[in-house]
């Protein structure tokens, strides 16, 4: 299998999106590894995986926990001497996307601490191990509500200033890292994965997480010819 021995981080990947990219990303012949701040969760979701015969691992990952970021480059150094794509998908949305409650100057802090800063600092600890793997591979989950080209398309019902703005400040990461680490083996995208049913999509959301999983799967995989920088949602570019 062209991915075997392949080791990939999946950030808040204990249930949701970030299991079933794992779980993907597993059925490719890749080891992965479920980063989660819940240990019996996370624990509880590799198990599954490794139930339905796919090689998966936990690690203890609150994003906002500084010592945990700095524990993970040995992590995988020691216990699998490599790391190939890294996952950010870990993600909040406190100030509650269509219909809750209103933006203050905390809820922007703490948004912008765990979707914005939380990737970048898991990225630049992990950044040394990416560029020596062949072909590694950042993808930054993001959302269409971060794109400041559809928000003026958008009924002001579904936008949160600090979701969204959380969401652009990482889509203009991915595309600064994508320059910096232009002439390497890193690709560095952002993925839309569409409205799914999640805790934070709701019910009503018209993607199952399958689909909604296949955008940052596919972007994990790209082979040598892929693009990097850009902003994708099911093989589209999508505006910034």
């Amino acid at each position: 299998m062209a991915n075997a021995n392949k080791v990939a981080l999946v950030t808040g990947a204990n249930k949701g999106l970030g299991l079933e990219i794992a779980r993907q990303l597993a059925r490719e012949g890749i080891t992965v590894v479920i980063g989660a701040r819940d240990t019996m969760k996370g624990e509880a979701a590799a198990t599954t995986l490794k139930s339905e015969g796919l090689d998966a691992h936990f690690v203890p990952l609150d994003v906002l926990n500084e010592a945990h970021i700095a524990a993970l480059p040995a992590y995988f150094a020691d216990n699998f001497g490599r790391l190939d794509i890294l996952v950010n998908n870990a993600g909040v949305n406190n100030a509650g996307v269509g219909g809750g409650k209103e933006t203050t100057a905390q809820i922007l802090r703490d948004v912008l601490e765990a979707n914005t800063v939380a990737p970048f600092a898991i990225t630049q600890a992990l950044l040394p191990l990416l560029k020596e793997s062949p072909a590694g591979r950042i993808v930054n989950h993001s959302s269409i509500l971060g794109s400041i080209t559809e928000v003026g398309n958008m009924s002001p019902e579904w936008l949160g200033e600090a979701y969204s703005s959380s969401k652009a400040a990482l889509n203009m990461i991915t595309a600064v890292q994508a320059k910096k680490l232009a002439g390497t083996n890193i690709k560095v995208n952002a993925a839309h994965p569409g409205w799914v049913k999640t805790d934070m999509g709701g019910d009503g959301a018209p993607l199952d997480v399958a689909e909604g999983a296949k955008t940052a799967v596919t972007l994990a995989l790209l082979g040598d010819d892929g693009e990097t920088g850009g902003f994708f949602h099911a093989g589209k570019r999508l505006p910034w």
